[in-house]
């Protein structure tokens, strides 16, 4: 299992304020995405963003040496090349609240004759790499893909699969952080089946007792699968509750969606 007591990075997010913290853009700067960190940033409402190329870790340094200079934003020394991963916690943050979550009506008409299945866990590796894929952002790298694929072999990260029969057409993928799941990406083969993969790891959350799914970044997409804006200091009390989420296992049909 994975500790982050001797992490390094530990202590520096314990000390980010993130109470007086700039809304929009990077909290820190630090290139340290080894699993321990990455599940400590998660636990503390921070999630990685990778510069795709060193051109964008030059944009990185370029465009916030002022706000580092200032305190603003943090600056954690951990390797040659700091700048290369920023890490984020916008205020607002986007959820989906489960207590007053339902799918959107055309969704529901959508899947009501659908033969499609869904699965939890059942190939994480290929839900990510395919997230990963025809993006114009490849904030997904090498280093962070191996990182997430280790949380998920401790039980942190999870990952929602739509199938057509046997073959792969949607799924999305994040991490568990107590009662709250934080879902970093999807991708979508057919049409429909990302938005059916999001929606199948909502209710599975609500179903195991969780409060909500988080979106991360807001933008129209997010809105109309049921995400609304909530204050940061809002997001971070329900980080902090108690409990765990045991989420369910199995293959289920994606009609029952529709109800």
């Amino acid at each position: 299992m994975l500790t982050t007591t001797s992490n390094r990075m530990a202590s520096v997010w314990d000390r980010l304020d993130l109470a007086s913290a700039p809304a929009d853009g990077p909290l820190a700067f630090g290139d340290d995405l080894s699993p321990q960190t990455l599940l400590g940033a998660y636990r503390r409402g921070l999630y990685p963003f990778p510069a795709e190329t060193v051109e964008h870790e030059l944009l990185n340094e370029l465009g916030y040496e002022a706000d580092v200079a200032a305190g603003r934003v943090h600056l954690v020394d951990t390797g040659r090349s700091p700048f290369s991963v920023a890490w984020c916690s916008p205020d607002p943050r986007p959820l989906i609240r489960t207590d007053r979550w339902r799918p959107a009506r055309s969704l529901r008409r959508f899947l009501r004759g659908s033969t499609w299945t869904t699965t939890l866990d059942a190939c994480f590796p290929r839900v990510v790499d395919l997230c990963g894929r025809g993006r114009s952002e490849r904030w997904l790298t090498g280093t962070l893909t191996a990182s997430l694929r280790r949380l998920h072999e401790c039980g942190y990260a999870h990952s929602v699969e739509v199938w057509d029969g046997d073959e792969l057409i949607g799924g999305t993928f994040g991490v568990r952080i107590g009662r709250v799941f934080s879902a970093d990406s999807q991708f979508t083969l057919r049409s429909g089946a990302g938005k059916a993969a999001v929606t199948d790891l909502c209710r599975r959350v609500a179903d195991a007792g969780g409060t909500a799914v988080d979106v991360q970044r807001d933008s129209e997409h997010v809105r109309l699968l049921g995400a609304e804006p909530v204050p940061r200091a809002d997001f971070l009390r329900l980080l902090g509750s108690s409990g765990t989420l045991a989420l369910p296992t199995g293959a289920l049909p994606a009609r029952r969606l529709a109800v």
